[in-house]
């Protein structure tokens, strides 16, 4: 099983943090808050810019959550197709190719789901399988690719697709002002990434050079009783972030112990993995992955990369640092990688990769 391409999709509207600042502040000038804490919330968190998935002005139209959600349905399946093509293209294959289509996101909802709609769009032969997944948020990614993995291991001719779309910018709650909320507000942000996975009895050549890593194995870890770490609270409002303080301590707690297994019972260590691709999901995280992990220093450079220039995505965002550690940081051949990320549940997924 192979990571044949990575392809992304960011909506055109990237806007600095400056910029989405001085936007918020007027947004909740007639409220009582504290303008100092939103600027100093929104610097800790370290992100340059964000791209939007509608030009900043059209944000103040969204009166409702149905009008929110509508363009949520309308952008997603721009930015979808997209990153499918782009994914496609990157190796060399063609919608005839795709044998199943999963897709994750935790931003928006739609009956048909986006896959459904995504049929008619890119005319996706008519019996893909479908399987689309709401509510695994950040880990979405990399749990994706393993379910992808999952596929492929049992239908080893055929091709996934795993397809992630978030809108964060979408679901912020112009009424709360609370610092989760605030946090999020500065955090993250919108886009799309497609990964194509190839079984073993279907060899594909990439368009732009040699395919990516082998998918050796994955692995879900649930920790019991943590519901209230990371989630929505969902009402007639739309989704409302839940975001405890506490995740850099779960990494803490878990992180080393959940990897170590992982890869013992491969046969390796940490010193065996050369590269490191995980989801930047913001400062404090990062710092507790590198000093649980031990990780030497620049392992993270990809994923802090990815944080400063387009924030946090949820699922897609490390499926965007995937794609920049094949195009530009491919480590040795037959070398060890680890994909991971956390969220809500709250739970792991990692995914060990040979290149």
């Amino acid at each position: 099983m192979k990571i044949a391409a990575v392809g992304k999709a960011l909506p055109p509207h990237f806007y600095d943090q400056e910029t989405l600042l001085l936007a918020l502040k007027r947004r909740w000038s007639l409220r009582h808050f504290n303008p100092e804490r939103l600027e100093r919330l929104h610097k800790n968190v370290l992100v340059g810019g964000r791209h939007l998935a509608l030009p900043i002005e059209e944000y103040d139209t969204l009166t409702t959550w149905g009008k929110a959600n509508d363009a949520w349905i309308r952008v997603a399946q721009e930015v979808g197709a997209a990153a499918v093509s782009d994914a496609l293209g990157r190796a060399g294959l063609t919608v005839d190719d795709i044998g199943a289509l999963i897709f994750v996101t935790v931003t928006g909802v739609a009956t048909p789901s986006i896959d459904a709609r995504l049929m008619n769009r890119l005319c996706l032969p008519s019996g893909v399988k479908r399987m689309p997944i709401f509510g695994l948020g950040c880990v979405a990614g990399a749990a994706g690719i393993a379910r992808a993995a999952d596929y492929v291991r049992a239908y080893p001719d055929q091709v996934a697709v795993l397809l992630s779309v978030e809108l964060c910018s979408l679901t912020l709650q112009s009424e709360d002002l609370s610092i989760p909320n605030l946090i999020a507000s500065g955090l993250f942000g919108d886009g799309a990434a497609a990964v194509l996975v190839v079984g073993d009895e279907r060899p594909a050549t990439g368009a732009r050079g040699a395919m990516g890593p082998t998918i050796v194995a994955s692995r879900s870890i649930f920790y019991r009783d943590s519901e209230r770490v990371m989630g929505w609270d969902i009402s007639e409002e739309g989704f409302r972030i839940v975001l405890s303080a506490d995740v850099p301590q779960v990494v803490r707690d878990h992180l080393r112990e959940d990897v170590d297994a992982f890869l013992a019972d491969q046969g390796l260590t940490r010193k065996d993995v050369v590269s490191w691709v995980c989801h930047p999901g913001g400062p404090k995280v990062l710092e507790a992955m590198a000093e649980t992990l031990e990780l030497p220093a620049g392992a993270l450079d990809v994923t802090w990369k990815s944080l400063r220039e387009v924030g946090n995505l949820s699922s897609t965002s490390v499926l965007l640092v995937l794609e920049e550690t094949l195009a530009s940081h491919r480590p040795p051949p037959g070398s060890f990688g680890m994909l991971l990320a956390m969220g809500p549940g709250f739970c792991s997924e990692l995914v060990l990769l040979r290149w």
